[in-house]
């Protein structure tokens, strides 16, 4: 199994279905994608550059979905979170059911168009 998997199937029954949700909609999306453990977390790149990570949050309970170009997005700010961050935007989910696809995979669609 890769680092990447390991992390995630180590994680407590609430994030894992979280992030393996989110890297079925991000691989259905991104058919390019490869799914990295950088950082101590599962990265997604995209056309070799870093996409998107995923970062569950114990201590607040969330998985943060952050986009690496997020301050180039358009499209969906009221969905997006910055916390004073310079680069980053991230969607942030608390349940399974917390997760609006059409969202995420309108930020996907969007982040896609700036990695040429």
């Amino acid at each position: 199994m890769k680092p990447a998997e390991e992390y995630i199937f180590r994680q407590p029954e609430m994030y894992r279905e979280i992030l393996l949700h989110i890297i079925t909609v991000v691989e259905h999306e991104l058919r390019d994608t490869e799914l990295l453990f950088k950082w101590g977390i599962p990265y997604f790149y995209y056309k070799k550059k870093p996409f998107c990570y995923l970062a569950p949050n114990h201590k607040r309970k969330f998985v943060d979905v952050g986009f690496a170009k997020g301050f180039q997005l358009l499209k969906n700010q009221e969905s997006l979170v910055d916390e004073k961050r310079n680069t980053v935007k991230s969607l942030r989910y608390t349940t399974l059911e917390g997760i609006d696809n059409s969202i995420l995979k309108s930020v996907i669609e969007e982040a896609k168009t700036l990695y040429i």
